[in-house]
């Protein structure tokens, strides 16, 4: 997905070290308007997925706009990794977890334990635990099921509640948060 130029430098490289400028340069605003409190001018998501070994840090977001390039390699990372489907994920999920994320204030990404699910996905999981609903906002591409190792699910919960932005639940027997941009709603234990 990366050409290089005549000079050797890639696309994703000049976009990295201009995130890298900008992240150190942007200001931060504790009542930021809409769904990412505290982000300033610049958001930013890391994931890591145990299922595919693959990583995402991307800055996916930048005074005010999203960057295709970005969203796409999000959607990616957040595929069905059982079918292999790509759809495209709600960006409003994605400024839930990284506005999260930024409360808590860690470094450590994300581990994505389930964005997308296709239907047939969504159904096997439906036949083999009942907390999996029957029409997940993960069909949507509006949900994500994330863990980190350096905050307990308390902590995520209570960070994702703050932006008050969607539906948050609480799986501590999983040890994992649902974060999704659907209704502001709460739920687990």
């Amino acid at each position: 997905m990366t050409s290089k130029s005549s000079t050797g430098i890639t696309r994703r490289g000049l976009l990295g070290a201009f995130a890298a400028t900008a992240v150190a340069a942007a200001p931060t605003y504790s009542n930021a308007f809409g769904l990412l409190r505290g982000a300033g001018d610049i958001r930013r998501i890391r994931m890591y997925s145990g299922r595919t070994g693959e990583t995402l840090d991307t800055i996916y977001w930048i005074e005010g706009d999203y960057i295709k390039e970005a969203l796409r390699e999000i959607n990616h990372f957040m595929r069905d990794w059982r079918t292999d489907e790509v759809i495209g994920i709600d960006a409003r999920t994605v400024d839930i977890a990284a506005a999260a994320h930024r409360l808590m204030d860690v470094n450590e990404p994300y581990m994505l334990l389930s964005g997308f699910r296709s239907p047939t996905t969504n159904a096997m999981l439906r036949s083999r635990s009942r907390g999996v609903a029957k029409n997940s906002l993960h069909m949507k591409g509006q949900a994500a099921d994330l863990r980190l190792k350096s905050r307990s699910v308390g902590q995520m919960y209570k960070a994702a509640t703050a932006c008050n932005a969607g539906g948050v639940g609480k799986y501590s027997r999983s040890n994992f948060v649902h974060m999704d941009c659907g209704p502001i709603r709460t739920w687990g234990g």
